[in-house]
């Protein structure tokens, strides 16, 4: 007999008196019950995704349309580098849309995944895009160049402002959805690379020293390595359904073994369905058929501890249900 706290509960034959009470307890367990807002939805980016978008293509035609006039082929690389930056939004956004798709019969969890896959991409492509400034810092220092002029500080300038401003916009988020962190690290690198040139450029002014601009660089290089790592990492645990970093397993064991009846669990998993929202499978073993609220509070318990909204618990009694995956299961 299984209680389920999503509701589908698929029983064993001890009796229709018991299956109907586990049927009932499932549904009162279920974590998305009346009364229960869902408080894992995402915030609505969309209209920062068409502004940051909007203004950073600005900012690629005007920088491109420069860099051809003043001649510079740094403004139209790093032209180039902004519109890698609008594809990251871009990617980003897309999953955010994708995540709200309601389940079908083959995505049985709707797509919310996709923004674990868009923010594994924001952080590959940001160090990618840091390796290219990596190699041209390092050419500079082998073959050195003039430094930018003006023109190109006053558009590193504006780079600034449009990045800066693009950046502040997913900055509420950013410590609540690495997707969400994707796009703001992206954003906020930019304006970091754009205030390096203008202050580089200054310095050599200033002293005449062209390595500066180089040194610069690679030690802006250096700042997005460290920032994006972490998004990288954990984008990338989310990706192999590891147990998010801000849960603790042995914590969330210890809450349902401390559940009323329950002799022993067995067949716990803990993974993201999206990079906002947290699933729960477990095998609870109990000495007796538990009362109707069980699931619900259990269910209650997991949402307000760990975050937990989806959790679906399988009932065992103890000594009267066989569990085939209980003799093989480690976790």
């Amino acid at each position: 007999m299984h209680g389920h706290s999503h509701g589908h509960s698929h029983g064993h034959s001890h009796g229709d008196a018991q299956d109907r009470r586990h049927d009932h307890d499932g549904h009162d367990g279920h974590s998305h019950g009346a009364g229960h807002p869902h408080a894992h939805v995402p915030k609505d980016f969309g209209r920062a995704f068409a502004l940051g978008i909007a203004l950073n293509v600005g900012f690629v035609a005007v920088e491109a349309a420069y860099g051809f006039l003043s001649n510079s082929m740094a403004l139209v690389a790093d032209a180039g580098h902004n519109l890698s930056d609008v594809l990251g939004l871009a990617a980003a956004w897309l999953a955010s849309v994708l995540v709200k798709r309601a389940p079908t019969a083959r995505f049985t969890y709707g797509l919310r995944g996709s923004s674990i896959l868009a923010a594994l991409f924001n952080a590959v492509t940001l160090l990618v895009a840091t390796g290219a400034i990596i190699a041209e810092a390092i050419q500079r220092f082998i073959t050195p160049a003039p430094v930018a002029g003006t023109t190109v500080m006053a558009v590193a300038g504006i780079g600034i402002l449009i990045n800066g401003v693009t950046a502040w916009l997913f900055a509420s988020g950013e410590k609540h959805d690495i997707n969400i962190r994707g796009a703001y690290l992206h954003m906020a690198a930019d304006a970091a690379v754009s205030l390096g040139v203008v202050l580089a450029g200054l310095a050599v002014l200033a002293t005449g020293y062209d390595w500066i601009d180089p040194a610069v660089s690679l030690a802006i290089a250096v700042l997005i390595v460290v920032s994006t790592w972490g998004l990288l990492t954990e984008s990338l645990r989310m990706a192999l359904a590891a147990v998010p970093p801000r849960i603790d397993p042995l914590a969330v064991r210890a809450c349902l073994a401390e559940r009323p009846g329950v002799v022993s669990l067995h067949d716990l998993h803990i993974w993201p369905m999206s990079t906002t929202e947290m699933a729960l499978t477990a095998h609870l073993v109990v000495a007796d058929v538990p009362a109707d609220a069980f699931l619900r509070e259990t269910a209650e318990a997991l949402r307000e501890r760990f975050g937990i909204h989806h959790a679906t618990l399988q009932i065992e009694l103890q000594g009267r249900t066989a569990c085939t995956l209980a003799e093989d299961c480690t976790a």
